[in-house]
């Protein structure tokens, strides 16, 4: 029998080939059930695991914080900055429990307790975001990085630094933890302080932290800068001084205002009680009220020249003319009193000796409207216009209203109210020849609103009648300062009680300008309840005023014009 080798070697290779296409197709089919295995482990066992790993490493945009923009003095000394920190949050889904040492040590580091920080942690709560601690600095974070616990991230802000401290607390203000403005200047000036954030793409690793910049959505805008009028030197030198005279005498509290004769510019506001805006831990308005602006009180006998200057002015009074006291005036069912009968006295001595009776006789003479309208237009009855949050207007009744009695008691203070700063800027119109300025604590280059108040005559004489109040024998000796001819007017002010005026609480007021020759600051003092050493006027305010305005001359190089009070340095061979 013959055979075919070459049909054999056929049927081989057909045989070979189905083996060959069975076990590719086997493969395929094993390839295609394990993928179908995978995705049902993908899409069902480790969904939960899977879509945490998504979250913890992808492309996400993210805000990029801006500057808040400095705050300034004058002359560009910082009040209020901006510094990067860090702010740490948790997701504590993503916490793992072998990691509770190290979750320990964060506690101890960010001062959480044990109790606080559990809580926080819980996985009950359901969160996924919570803050563990605001804007801590760079050194810290950088030790919690360092422990590399997961669910634990990281967030750049800035935190507001405050370099002047208390210094210039009630004028700066400060901002709450999410940096908006809160009080003060912050406050005011929070749309144009704050800046602008930005948005960038970023890469972030299994750990939440950014890898890499992908790219700019949008830059982040640097908020503006702030220059205020205030000068930090005298700033502080008002601060010193007016801290001293309130523990001195145990006030209840203590404002002080300086200004610029020339232009109406602030150039210091301090306050007792004062605060730290950098640490404001349980702090009460009672301590971060920027007294001096936002509170009023009746200024006594501090608005005497005024009267003084208007009868002048208006021809209701001569400056040759005499006036008889008697240490008592009746007006109408009411009485008018001295401290003393200072018998006869010239106008120079009516400031001198402060007789409200000679005041009383002075304002009865002037027309209700006439005299209510000088007063109006040095300011009383209306805000000082500074533009701070809370900015007192005071009170001034409409002179249709008055009758004798309050006519005459508000020639010497009483019947109206004034915040500090209103009671300075009034005192620009002694200073600056007539010309009342309106304040200020913005830089301007002239005062539009300036309007004159009385002739530069006049001005002129009273401020030379108001160097006697410093006389040795006037209300206000210790406010006197050597070198320079000194003005001004003391004040000593019951302080409004139920059913009238308490009998032993009181205000101790100085409003005073200097060189007299060519008056360059006006400084108003107010002590809020003296209750050690005193309470007049002379005795507890003006030697403040004396110390802040003889260091102000001595800043500014105002050359003395009184040059033989001078003390003279011995010196020995």
């Amino acid at each position: 029998m013959l055979i075919d080798k070459g049909a054999n070697k056929n049927r081989k290779r057909t045989s070979d080939f189905a083996v060959r296409r069975k076990l590719l197709l086997g493969m395929m089919l094993c390839g295609m059930f394990a993928l179908a295995v995978r995705a049902v482990d993908l899409q069902v066992f480790n969904k939960e695991f899977l879509q945490q790993q998504a979250q913890r490493q992808h492309v996400a945009a993210v805000v990029v914080p801006a500057y808040r923009g400095q705050i300034k003095d004058r002359h560009g000394e910082p009040l209020a900055i901006s510094t990067p920190v860090q702010s740490v949050w948790a997701n504590p889904r993503q916490i793992r429990a072998d990691d509770n040492e190290k979750i320990a040590q964060i506690g101890k580091l960010l001062d959480l307790s044990d109790k606080k920080l559990r809580s926080l942690l819980s996985k009950k709560s359901g969160r996924r975001f919570f803050y563990l601690k605001r804007r801590i600095n760079p050194d810290l974070a950088m030790q919690i990085k360092g422990l590399e616990v997961d669910g634990i991230y990281f967030e750049k802000e800035f935190k507001r630094f405050y370099p002047a401290g208390e210094v210039s607390g009630h004028l700066v203000g400060f901002t709450d933890i999410d940096d908006v403005g809160q009080e003060g200047m912050e406050r005011v000036y929070e749309a144009s302080l704050r800046g602008l954030a930005g948005k960038k793409h970023v890469i972030k690793d299994g750990k939440g932290q950014i890898i890499k910049d992908v790219e700019n959505i949008a830059e982040p805008v640097t908020g503006q800068d702030l220059t205020l009028t205030i000068d930090q030197r005298i700033q502080y030198l008002a601060y010193r001084e007016l801290q001293a005279s309130f523990i001195e005498h145990q006030a209840h509290a203590a404002s002080l205002v300086v200004l610029d004769a020339r232009s109406g510019e602030v150039l210091a506001a301090v306050n007792q009680p004062a605060f730290n805006p950098n640490t404001r831990k349980g702090l009460s308005g009672r301590f971060y009220r920027n007294r001096a602006i936002v509170d009023v009180f009746e200024p006594g006998s501090t608005v005497k020249p005024f009267v003084i200057a208007a009868a002048l002015d208006g021809g209701y009074a001569r400056l040759n003319e005499e006036i008889e006291t008697h240490g008592f005036y009746r007006v109408g069912r009411n009485l008018v009193r001295d401290i003393h009968n200072y018998g006869t006295l010239d106008l120079t001595h009516v400031l001198k000796k402060s007789s409200n009776v000679a005041v009383s006789k002075i304002a009865l003479r002037m027309p209700p409207e006439y005299f209510w309208t000088v007063y109006h237009k040095l300011g009383f009855g209306s805000a000082a216009g500074v533009g701070f949050p809370g900015e007192a207007s005071g009170s001034l009744q409409d002179f249709q209203q008055w009758n004798s009695f309050e006519q005459a008691t508000m020639s010497f203070g009483y019947g109206l109210s004034t915040s500090l700063l209103q009671l300075a800027r009034a005192y620009t119109a002694l200073a600056d020849d007539g010309v009342v300025h309106s304040a200020t604590l913005l830089p301007r280059d002239e005062d539009y609103e300036a309007r004159r108040v009385f002739s530069a005559a006049t001005a002129k004489r009273v401020r030379e009648m108001l160097e006697h109040v410093i006389k040795k024998d006037g209300t206000a000796y210790r406010a006197r300062v050597d070198g320079y001819r000194v003005a001004g007017k003391t004040g000593t002010v019951k302080k409004a009680a139920a059913g009238g005026y308490a009998d032993n609480r009181y205000l101790s007021v100085f409003v005073g300008l200097a060189p007299v020759s060519d008056p360059r600051f006006v400084i108003a003092v107010m002590v809020d309840e003296p209750s050690a050493g005193g309470y007049y006027g002379g005795l507890v305010a003006a030697p403040v005023f004396s110390k802040v305005m003889a260091g102000a001359l001595r800043v500014y190089g105002v050359a003395p014009d009184q040059e033989d009070t001078m003390p003279v340095l011995l010196t020995q061979r």
